[in-house]
């Protein structure tokens, strides 16, 4: 497994990454916005010192034009400062600051009729890149207006925002370590009830605890309960199969115990009537071992889920194979089912069910079985066998369910059968329960979970 796979990497290199793009843009829109606000107040300022000008604008006594007093920015008097001024067209020995020196402002040949501010980029002394404001006024006693213009470098501009770009870089790579090292504590802090989890997980491993037991978080909560059922249910399992080898060896030892002293009997005068006796102790071990492979199907089948067998096809195969089974005496067996009934579990175990009770049915009835097949609330399905035989009196029909009870021991068999469908079907989640019939018999009601409409 390599780092990339884990959740702590991935959730820190998520966080790095949205707050490194969020402070990026961030940090892209705030230095934009200083820029424009900078820039802003730069030309405003521009355009104080081009009133101040206009202001301090006069007709001298040749007809010239003329300051009455300096403009307050001592930057006007310093050569090269940076910030100018002038008064008058370029070519003709223009009125200018002082700071120009021996320069002049490259006006272009550009003329706004209505007094308002005009804006240019122009180059100033010693490559200067200058942003310039200029309008045309018109004095007292002077017919043509006069056109002063005022001038600041760039770099000035450039050096304030630079100076705010690396503050704001520096501000924001400060905030996302920050940010980064937050969370980093919070995903910490955040994945500790799984580290607790895979604790508990190691003590439940090593047999030291059943069951976790440790407090979760309502988003882990339902996962630690999951697993503590799905713990009863593998402890269910292991103590159902126990339960299900001891039934069955204690069985097989019995018959086995048997079959050995029918065999120690064996010579030439009893070898038909012994032979006979193992044979059936050979049976009642299939039986048995039937018995308990159903169960153990059944049990393993309820917890896998989507498994379904459609009722009325088991119910049809099954009748044709008992009309053959019980021939020439079969009794007549009429099935009503619907086609979409699907009962919740394995083929062979509903196979198992109904052979077993259509079998018996078939054995007692007098000429007729119903099979009849119904869905009923809840889920769950019902399957009514009716036949016309003697029945069974009330009190020996819990009885008959029991295993090893035959009522008749006339009639073949191991008294496992109706054992096997009561088991199965319980633990299906079902049930079957045996009461007087209509036809005059004995009616077998088997209950069982549905998949189906």
């Amino acid at each position: 497994m390599t780092w990339t796979d884990s959740l702590r990497f991935r959730l820190l290199a998520g966080a790095a990454v949205w707050v490194t793009l969020a402070l990026m843009l961030a940090g892209w829109i705030i230095a934009d916005l200083f820029q424009a606000h900078v820039r802003q107040r730069f030309e405003a300022e521009l355009a104080n010192h081009l009133e101040q000008l206009a202001a301090a604008l006069e007709i001298d006594a040749d007809g010239k034009p003329a300051l009455r007093q300096p403009l307050s920015d001592p930057r006007f008097r310093r050569p090269l400062s940076g910030l100018y001024w002038q008064v008058g067209e370029s070519g003709v020995a223009p009125l200018r600051s002082r700071s120009l020196w021996d320069g002049a402002l490259d006006l272009p040949d550009d003329r706004v009729e209505d007094g308002g501010l005009h804006r240019h980029e122009a180059a100033g002394p010693a490559n200067q890149s200058l942003i310039v404001l200029e309008r045309f006024v018109l004095l007292p006693d002077h017919a043509e207006p006069i056109r002063i213009a005022v001038a600041a470098d760039r770099a000035e501009l450039a050096g304030v925002t630079h100076a705010f770009n690396a503050t704001l870089a520096l501000s924001l790579a400060v905030l996302a370590v920050t940010l980064i090292v937050a969370a980093l504590i919070q995903v910490q802090i955040g994945l500790r009830p799984l580290s607790r989890l895979r604790g508990a997980l190691t003590e439940v491993r090593a047999g030291r605890k059943k069951r976790f037991d440790v407090a979760m978080p309502t988003e882990i909560r339902p996962l630690v309960d999951d697993l503590n059922a799905l713990l009863a249910h593998a402890e269910e399992v292991v103590g159902r199969g126990r339960l299900q080898a001891g039934n069955l060896a204690h069985a097989l030892k019995t018959n086995l115990a048997v079959l050995a002293n029918e065999a120690g009997a064996l010579d030439e005068r009893n070898a038909r009537a012994v032979g006979a006796a193992m044979v059936r102790q050979v049976e009642l071990m299939r039986r048995h071992v039937d018995h308990h492979m159903a169960r153990a199907r059944a049990a393993a089948a309820r917890s896998v889920p989507g498994i379904s067998t459609p009722v009325a096809d088991c119910v049809s195969v099954l009748a044709r194979v008992m009309r053959k089974l019980h021939a020439p005496a079969a009794p007549e067996i009429r099935v009503d089912a619907a086609a979409d009934l699907l009962f919740a579990g394995e083929r062979e175990d509903l196979d198992e069910m109904l052979g077993n009770l259509l079998d018996n049915a078939c054995k007692w009835a007098r000429g007729r079985v119903d099979v009849t097949c119904r869905a009923e609330a809840g889920g769950m399905l019902s399957i009514t066998l009716d036949d016309d035989g003697p029945g069974l009196p009330d009190g020996c029909r819990a009885a008959a369910l029991e295993p090893g009870v035959r009522l008749d021991e006339s009639t073949p068999g191991t008294g496992l059968g109706l054992a096997v469908v009561r088991d199965v079907a319980r633990l299906y989640g079902g049930d079957i329960r045996l009461d007087a019939s209509p036809l005059g018999g004995l009616r077998a009601t088997l209950r069982l979970p549905s998949a189906g409409p």
